[in-house]
Order: structure tokens, then C-alpha cells, then sequence
């Protein structure tokens, strides 16, 4: 069963449908997905479901998982973990930890992020699980239920592998995660420098080209190899409006640097933030089958917001999408459908709709008038047919 938002936007969709589409958005990455948290909006996506090397992008889901273990109380920030040969003999860029070395939880979380550590990797990963094959292990069991559907893990640093993949939009959902999930550990994703112990001065400074920009760039991981190309996980934030980007198989770090600014201006200019449903307001009602009531009034947890392209207020439809009548009883808050969401330009969104009250099963004899009047009405359909 489906109902229109309301009449109002009826008639403004078909009083705006004239107006000229938005202008897309071309990029040079080979793959792409960019977000907008606010409204739940795709903004652009390309090849976005294609699991390819990820290279040092992959880190996020190692840093994820020592994020949850700090936050279930495992280990503390100052925690310390020792270094193994493997660790240490680790290629690529590193925090050029030793055996001696006793590093805390603190010192690998920035030394992850800011430096990129293949050593630091290992070292959480034999920390964390005993060794890194079975920490590969549990990385493939949460991204599964963290829903990244197109990832797997063969290691903890994103080190050339077979089979060690995630597509650009796991990547973008797992810094969601990141973002949502531990706010305040995700604040260590800004920070330029770590100068770690001192040891090499040159080996301080974050590879993410956007947080030496004034565009509110605040995270989260940059990438590159020759198979994966250069890459980066990034996320701003303007105005009060947050978006999560990821991009993969540029040629080089200058490209990769100048696509990702492109991408946040285009999404924080290019898109325009309107309130279709003013939180606490009913979206459509419900048939309610054997209720106290005949309807129930369908709801979002926030009001409805939408990104609508700039010079493009046009074609928007809203549609309350769900199977109906809806047998009581109702619990307030129960999800009962969706509320799908077309905006020209844009991949659209779907928010829940949600059962704004209770609604009890009738009794008895209300149940019997609710049968009764069910099949009058199967009886005057079919006589009409």
C-alpha cells in the first residue's frame, strides 16, 4: 500500500517540475561514494559497490576495532603492547617501533592515523588477538555485522594481499561508524603531526591533504598502491553539515589532493539543506486491522530534511511505503515502513517511518465488527466487478 506525502507536495511537485536539472558531478577518481549525514543523502556515487585494494585505507577497520576495544573497557589509552619481529620488519610506513619498544594504545591510535604505521598494525592486531590472522579473522566477522558487504580482510594494515578488498562505499560507511560510534576518539583523526619518540623528524606529519585546508576537513585516512592507486577516506564539516567521502585509483597524490577538495566544495555548494516534515509531524496514516483505532498516524525520528541541488527545486517526490492494513497491536516507535525520498541529481534517500502512538487490540466484539465490515466490503468489490 502506498499513500503520497500529502497534497501540498503534490502540487509542488508537478508546479516545479520545469524547472532545469542539477548539474552532476564528474570525477576523476575511479571510484567514488560521497554522503551527506544530515538528511542520510547519497550525493554521488561511482562504482561505489566494486571491492578493490584498498591499501592503507583499511587501517580504519583495524582502528575500529581497537576504538571498541577501548570503549568496552579491553585496554585503556595507556595500555601497553610489545613488538614482535614481524612487526618490526614491517615495509612500507611505519612508526619504526622495535622489539624494546612497549608502545601504549594512545601512542598506535596516533601512530595509525597520523603516521600511517604498518609496524603499529601488527602490533594492535598481535595485541589484540595473538596474532595477525586471527585479528584478520574478527575484522571479517564485525564488518559483516557492520553490514560491509564488500570487504575482506587478509590483514590488519592494508598491505598488498589476494583477496583483502572493500569497495569505496564500505569505506565511507565504516567512517561513518568511526564518526557515530566514538565521537570522541574519532577527534584524533585532526591531528597534522605525531613526532614519535623523536626517532625519524621527517616521520611526524599526516598524509591528508585536506587538514592543512580552511574547509573543515577533520579526518580520516589516506591510501596508496601501485594496484589500488592513490585513495582517501576524508569527512568535513561546514555550516553545521557533515559529509563522508571516499575516492580510490587516482595517479597520484597531487590528483588525489586536488579531487578531494573538489568533492567538498561541490557537496557543501552544490547542495542546499530544506525541511520537507517538520520533526513530530505525522507523514501519512495507517489502516490499523483489529485495533482500538482504524489508523495510525506515521512519523520520523527527525523530521524530514532533504539536500535539494542548487537551481534544481524541482521533481521532488516523497512516497510512505508500507504493507497495509497493519495488524494491531501497535507499539509507538515501531518501524512500520519507509519513507522514500526522489530528488533529481542525487541517489535519493529513505528514512523509517515510525508509529507515532500506541494502538491496542480492540476487543472482542470489536474485533468481530472490524471481520464483519472487512467483508462487506471484499462482498461490494466483487459485486462491482
Amino acid at each position: 500500500m502506498r499513500a503520497l506525502l500529502s497534497r501540498t507536495l503534490v502540487a509542488v511537485v508537478l508546479t516545479l517540475a520545469l524547472a532545469p536539472a542539477a548539474r552532476a558531478f564528474d570525477t576523476n577518481a575511479r571510484e567514488a561514494w560521497v554522503y551527506d549525514i544530515a538528511t542520510g543523502t547519497v550525493l554521488m556515487e561511482k562504482d561505489s559497490d566494486i571491492a578493490r585494494p584498498p591499501a592503507s585505507m583499511s587501517k580504519l577497520m583495524t582502528i575500529y576495532m581497537l576504538f571498541e576495544a577501548v570503549q568496552d573497557g579491553r585496554v585503556t589509552m595507556d595500555t601497553r603492547f610489545p613488538v614482535s619481529t614481524k612487526a618490526r620488519e614491517m615495509q612500507g610506513s611505519s612508526m619504526f617501533l622495535n622489539e624494546r619498544d612497549r608502545p601504549t594504545v594512545e601512542e598506535l591510535i596516533r601512530g595509525i592515523i597520523v603516521l600511517s604505521g604498518n609496524d603499529a598494525c601488527v602490533v594492535v592486531a598481535e595485541g589484540l588477538a595473538g596474532t595477525e590472522q586471527a585479528f584478520a579473522r574478527l575484522m571479517n566477522e564485525r564488518a559483516a555485522q557492520l553490514g560491509l558487504e564488500n570487504s575482506h580482510f587478509v590483514n590488519s594494515s592494508g598491505w598488498p594481499a589476494a583477496g583483502h578488498e572493500m569497495s569505496a562505499e564500505d569505506l565511507g560507511e565504516l567512517a561513518l561508524h568511526l564518526i557515530e560510534d566514538f565521537p570522541e576518539l574519532y577527534k584524533g583523526f585532526a591531528e597534522t603531526e605525531f613526532p614519535y619518540d623523536g626517532r625519524v623528524p621527517s616521520n611526524r606529519y599526516n598524509r591528508n591533504p585536506l587538514l592543512k585546508l580552511d574547509i573543515g576537513a577533520d579526518g580520516l585516512k589516506t591510501g596508496h598502491t601501485e594496484e589500488a592507486g592513490y585513495g582517501l577516506v576524508g569527512s568535513a564539516v561546514q555550516d553545521g553539515r557533515r559529509i563522508v567521502f571516499a575516492i580510490g585509483g587516482l595517479e597520484n597524490d597531487t590528483a588525489r589532493a586536488e579531487e578531494a577538495e573538489r568533492i567538498v566544495n561541490w557537496a557543501f555548494r552544490q547542495f542546499t539543506m530544506k525541511a520537507l516534515v517538520p520533526k513530530g509531524e505525522m507523514v501519512a496514516h495507517a489502516p490499523v486491522w483489529l485495533g482500538e483505532v482504524s489508523r495510525v498516524g506515521l512519523t520520523t525520528p527527525d523530521g524530514v530534511n532533504v539536500l535539494i541541488p542548487a537551481g534544481a527545486e524541482d521533481g521532488i517526490t516523497a512516497e510512505a511505503v508500507f504493507h497495509g492494513p497493519i495488524e494491531a497491536p501497535v507499539k509507538a516507535g515501531q518501524k512500520l515502513g519507509d519513507l522514500v525520498v526522489t530528488i533529481p541529481g542525487t541517489a535519493g534517500a529513505k528514512l523509517p517511518l515510525l508509529a507515532a502512538t500506541d494502538v491496542a487490540r480492540a476487543g472482542v466484539m470489536g474485533r468481530l465488527q472490524s471481520a464483519a465490515m472487512r467483508l462487506g466490503r471484499r462482498a461490494i468489490d466483487a459485486a462491482g466487478s
